[in-house]
């Protein structure tokens, strides 16, 4: 059937729900509206489905979240009984409907025999792979879009390990999600099915999950001497990090002081543009809340908590927004210098980050005689890592992140955690504050110990039906001949992660990269800065990375420019 016959098959099915009737009933006549909702089908990738909330085969809706619960409920059901006793646990955040799909997803679940541990309020990200692992469940649903603006939400997958469901396993269930042509079929579960199927998360989870970030507290001497006085602001810009963060610093005792304007779960975000608090827009009334008390630091996290945003005042007497690339290294820095310091460091430690996060991270470690891995974008990458070395004991984990806002320290969970990056920042706070610097100090004295590093990354947006084809396609053409110059930086090695191959580009000699394989091309650059572009798992974005090593600020920033226009110009030929 083409849009239009689909279309009109749901508007015309006496099961569908009067809200979604009125909804395509609206928008009987715009042509455009109508190929967008039922030209595709939402696209289940490896980090689940996202989308805009609305009806249609390609929307965020409970008719496909119930079609995606269905695809997850035959794949535990091929795993036997043990399995569906064992369930699966489902959070969500305060997104629009959230609440709603959430409930939807556990009923489908309880249609199929399977138990379904339901929170009763919304829940960040790491304390659903928390609950994942704590109640032994078989997977993990998180209802959330993550930082994207307000029209969105989406649905996300974890595995028994609290990591996001493995490639191997996804693509099993993305198979049997494929195969269910009505979407208005889901099964209804009876009442006796809710019932006995549908439990409440137990309350002593929270407990234990609070437990496990008491137990890597780094600075308890200085938080005992700062914590009670200590000017930070913190704001959960509408998100679900509210509770967990504020709970958290209290049981370790820092004082934050919450803009709570912010506090409230509002579904419009209305007090921002845009729920990401890696923009300083986003931070804006944290930081005016700041200046107000005096504060030198603000911190934020997202709508579902796994992304920690910092902002921080600078020599000018301004606050400036630092980067995901930045906060990693701050906190990398900390845990690696307090650590030696109480000579708690493991001689096997190991930090962990994609391959698209800042290249300082390697000097950082190398400097503390810590072994770095880098691994493709994706935290549960980062989890897999976690997972082969509780197996093989070769390494002891110490630190995960990624450029994009995200940062795991502990084996609690296996996915971002803004609540115990935000308990290891107020931290980091109080150590700073004790040792009468600040952390922008701090940050310049990393620069000037190990270097400036530049990082950047731009999105390049794609529109319309076919914009994942046609981003993907940009990747596959980068592959084909490989470019030894970008201006005057000349390429070291060309790695092609589609194939897990590195080209050394002065002598051609090819060898394997040895990591996951996805749709990346990266290119490493003489002076150790490096170009990396591939297409966002998420959305119809193609993006493009720079890390620019230089003896400055101002030198890097000129390098960057040059580097981007040489990069344009090569995209440009593609296109052209």
């Amino acid at each position: 059937m083409d849009y239009k016959q689909i279309y009109f098959s749901w508007l015309n099915d006496e099961r569908l729900n009067e809200e979604a009737r009125k909804e395509l009933m609206a928008m009987a006549g715009n042509e455009e509206e109508i190929e967008y909702s039922f030209g595709a089908e939402l696209e289940f990738g490896t980090a689940g489905m996202r989308g805009v909330i609305g009806y249609g085969t390609n929307k965020m809706n409970v008719y496909t979240v119930s079609r995606a619960t269905q695809g997850l409920s035959q794949f535990i059901q091929s795993l036997g009984d043990e399995a569906k006793e064992k369930g699966v646990v489902i959070s969500y955040d305060t997104r629009l409907k959230s609440d709603v799909f959430a409930r939807a997803a556990a009923e489908v679940l309880a249609a199929n025999d399977i138990k379904a541990y339901l929170f009763s309020d919304v829940h960040p990200v790491p304390m659903l792979s928390f609950a994942v692992r704590a109640l032994g469940t078989t997977a993990g649903i998180m209802i959330t879009a993550s930082h994207n603006p307000k029209q969105y939400n989406g649905y996300k997958v974890y595995g028994a390990d609290g990591a996001q469901m493995s490639p191997e396993d996804t693509k099993i269930v993305v198979e049997s999600i494929n195969k269910i042509t009505d979407y208005l079929g889901a099964p209804v579960p009876t009442e006796s099915q809710k019932r006995a199927y549908i439990k409440p998360v137990p309350s002593k989870v929270d407990k234990k999950y609070y437990k496990e970030l008491t137990k890597l507290t780094l600075s308890k001497k200085a938080v005992k001497a700062c914590g009670k006085d200590l000017k930070l602001v913190y704001t959960p810009v509408h998100g679900s990090g509210y509770v967990p963060v504020t709970t958290i610093l209290k049981k370790i005792g820092i004082n934050a002081t919450v803009v709570e304007e912010q506090t409230k779960k509002d579904t419009e975000f209305s007090t921002v543009q845009v729920p990401n608090p890696e923009f300083k827009e986003t931070l804006s009334m944290g930081i005016a809340l700041a200046e107000k008390i005096g504060a030198t630091v603000v911190f934020g996290t997202d709508p579902d908590s796994d992304r920690l945003g910092v902002a921080v005042k600078n020599d000018s007497g301004e606050f400036e927004a630092l980067s995901g690339n930045q906060v990693g290294i701050l906190l990398l820095d900390y845990i690696l210098t307090r650590l030696k310091e109480d000579d708690a460091l493991p001689e096997n430690a190991a930090v962990v980050k994609s391959f698209v996060t800042t290249g300082m991270a390697k000097a950082i470690c190398a400097n503390f005689g810590v072994t770095l891995f880098e691994v493709p974008v994706g935290f549960k990458f980062i989890g897999e890592k976690i997972k082969l070395w509780e197996r093989d004991h070769s390494h002891t984990f110490v630190f995960g992140f990624e450029e994009s806002c995200g940062y795991l320290r502990g084996t609690h969970a296996r996915d971002k955690d803004a609540v115990v990056a935000s308990m290891l920042c107020a931290e980091m706070v109080c150590y700073y504050t004790y040792k009468g610097t600040t952390v922008f100090d701090r940050l310049n004295e990393i620069y000037k110990t190990y270097g400036y590093v530049l990082d950047c990354n731009i999105s390049i947006q794609y529109k319309g039906l076919n914009a994942m084809k046609e981003m993907n396609g940009v990747v596959n053409a980068l592959k084909v001949a490989p470019v030894k110059k970008f201006g005057i930086y000349e390429v070291a090695s060309f790695r092609d992660y589609s194939s897990d191959t590195k080209i050394d580009m002065f002598t051609g000699e090819k060898s394997a990269i040895g990591s996951p394989k996805t749709n990346c091309v990266y290119y490493e650059l003489k002076n150790g800065s490096f170009v990396c572009v591939r297409p966002s798992g998420t959305e119809p974005k193609l993006k493009i990375y720079y890390s620019v090593k230089a003896n400055n600020k101002s030198d890097a920033e000129a390098a960057l420019e040059k580097l981007k226009a040489a990069v344009q110009e090569l995209l440009d030929g593609l296109n052209g």
